[in-house]
């Protein structure tokens, strides 16, 4: 399961996805947007855009790497997109494999390497009203 959706993600869902036959464990990463900014400012919400085709190309290329790293992997990765509430879901990487260093590493790997390419924007909405300014998951100012 690669997905970019604007419904509440089901972290559920992405696990069951991710899950292999014969995995001994099951790790997953939950992002939540956070009430305190980069740059410590209160923080309303943030919204995402995203290209959604390139991303998801990114999203099975990081996958085959991560398998290729760690072996027999299941993987699954759901991002949200639009405007996110302070508690909400943003992103759900979740990884099984027979055993648990491969799944931690291979979660790890995921969510690394998904925030610092793929074509997802993020902008933080300030409770003072100041208006953000788009960058990339991984904090680089879009161009």
């Amino acid at each position: 399961m690669f997905a970019i959706v604007r419904e509440p993600i089901d972290v559920s869902a992405v696990e069951d996805a991710a899950r292999i036959p014969g995995a001994g464990a099951s790790v997953t990463f939950v992002g939540i947007v956070r009430a305190t900014g980069e740059d410590g400012r209160s923080v309303a919400g943030l919204s995402y855009e995203s290209y959604d085709a390139m991303a998801l190309a990114e999203f099975e290329a990081i996958a085959r790497e991560a398998r290729e790293r760690h072996g027999g992997i299941g993987l699954a990765i759901v991002h949200r997109r639009g405007e996110l509430k302070v508690g909400e879901i943003a992103v759900v990487v979740s990884a099984s494999a027979p055993h648990r260093a491969a799944a931690f590493a291979a979660c790890s790997y995921t969510i690394d390497e998904l925030k610092s390419r793929a074509a997802i924007w993020k902008k933080e909405l300030y409770v003072d009203g100041t208006p953000g300014r788009w960058c990339s998951n991984a904090g680089e100012a879009r161009t």
